[in-house]
């Protein structure tokens, strides 16, 4: 039996047999550059985010104007080429025509009234040009013109409300079916070619309230909402910034506090 070996002590392999933990000079270096671009990366992100946030404000302020601004004459056919959502959605606006009701579409909403459509219905204009109006909500049981006919407005009428860019496509993951008749979002140009129309507006009217009057469809539902987290986004960059910044001189000093340590 032999005896019991005797526990190597790390002096027995040389001094630098536990390795030198200290972080070399070059270490360092490389950790000082890499934790300066980190640092100018998430402040100019932060900046980013403040930037973002005063134009959200901007923007705000310009579509609140135009909201409660009078009604003005809704772009005409000349003017199609040159409307843009910064420009004018969401901008008052009145038109006179007469409704086609025979050819309104009926778009999935969702609204404070609970599930239900809107009831998007061409407005042709006395130069021969189609708006197409959202009216405004129904709920799944007025679905049918039949169950209110008192909404059929015939002959001219001047309609004021707001003007909304088109939608094309769908909603997230639910595409338009015009074969189908599902419809989840108010696309101008698939709506016009579902019902045969021409010479159609590139932008469609969320009508006021006061347009359609009492009972079905319900007007005046436009939820205007823009999300503005940005100052919340730019606090975050900048404290992680900071957080970078503070961790990175911490390793340093130790170093040079310590600098025989294993």
């Amino acid at each position: 039996m032999q005896p019991a070996r005797k526990p190597a002590d790390l002096d027995d392999f040389g001094p630098d047999a536990a390795g030198d933990r200290r972080p070399s000079k070059a270490s360092l270096i490389r950790l000082g550059v890499a934790a300066v671009l980190v640092f100018c990366v998430l402040v100019s992100l932060g900046t980013w985010q403040v930037e973002r946030r005063s134009w959200k404000l901007d923007l705000i302020q310009r579509i609140e104007t135009r909201v409660h601004a009078p009604p003005v004459a809704a772009p005409g056919r000349e003017e199609w080429t040159g409307v843009t959502a910064a420009d004018h959605e969401y901008r008052h606006v009145s038109v006179s025509g007469t409704f086609l009701n025979d050819r309104e579409t009926l778009v999935t909403a969702s609204t404070e009234l609970g599930p239900g459509f809107w009831v998007l219905t061409p407005l042709r204009l006395d130069d021969g040009s189609i708006v197409l109006v959202n009216r405004g909500f129904v709920p799944p049981d007025r679905r049918e013109p039949a169950s209110r006919q008192a909404a059929m407005v015939a002959g001219e009428t001047t309609v004021t409300g707001l003007l909304r860019i088109t939608e094309p496509g769908g909603m997230l993951l639910r595409s338009n079916d015009p074969a189908a008749e599902r419809w989840f979002s108010r696309d101008v140009e698939a709506i016009a070619a579902a019902r045969g129309l021409t010479d159609v507006a590139p932008y469609f009217i969320d009508a006021d309230a006061a347009s359609d009057g009492p009972g079905w469809p319900v007007g005046g539902l436009t939820v205007i909402k823009f999300h503005n987290n940005h100052l919340v986004y730019a606090l975050t960059w900048y404290g992680l910034a900071l957080m970078v910044a503070v961790g990175t001189v911490y390793v340093i000093r130790q170093s040079r506090m310590h600098p025989d340590a294993p």
